[in-house]
């Protein structure tokens, strides 16, 4: 009997040693999430299993680029998934299929070409001077997504964390990197 409950008391220690060191990573630095939709095609797809890297953002600010899960600003229970395209006190306008940044007063078009198809059209009329505690968010597959362009600026207390690692499926498991602009 007493090997019986030395056995049990060895499996216990080993059952809270690791949900000591699981769950705080699970909660506070880690956290799992499904894509839902095609907003993100070609890049994420539906049922897609990424990691979100929660700590980053707070050592440092979100790049443009990035892909980031948020609290979707109109409903904050739900979470969507977009890349940053503008950044805090930047103008971003969108017109004739392109994006562009205001950089010295005059429109630059932002290259896309190293993440969306050459034949990618931004759909929309609009200009936006940020704030300095928001952001641009768009999604790749630019004719499905609802963004930026539909609800307005994403204020940065409702971003959640950006995307580190695709883990599902395997045939594309990855680590997700922002693009060089």
């Amino acid at each position: 009997m007493r090997k019986i409950l030395l056995y049990i008391w060895e499996i216990a220690k080993i059952v809270i040693v690791a949900l000591l060191i699981v769950v705080p990573i699970r909660y506070f630095i880690f956290q799992p999430f499904f894509v839902r939709g095609q907003s993100m095609e070609p890049n994420f797809y539906n049922g897609d299993y990424l990691i979100i890297d929660e700590l980053t953002f707070q050592f440092r600010a979100p790049e443009r680029g990035e892909v980031i899960v948020f609290k979707y600003p109109n409903d904050t229970t739900q979470r969507y998934i977009k890349r940053i395209v503008g950044l805090p006190g930047e103008t971003v306008a969108v017109s004739s299929g392109k994006v562009y940044l205001y950089q010295g007063g005059s429109p630059v078009a932002l290259d896309e070409s190293t993440y969306l198809p050459q034949t990618t059209q931004t759909q929309g009329s609009i200009k936006i001077t940020l704030g300095k505690d928001e952001y641009f968010v768009l999604g790749d597959n630019r004719s499905l997504s609802a963004d930026s362009r539909a609800w307005g600026t994403l204020p940065e207390k409702d971003l959640i964390g950006r995307v580190f690692f695709r883990a599902w499926p395997f045939n594309v498991l990855a680590k997700v990197e922002a693009p060089a602009y």
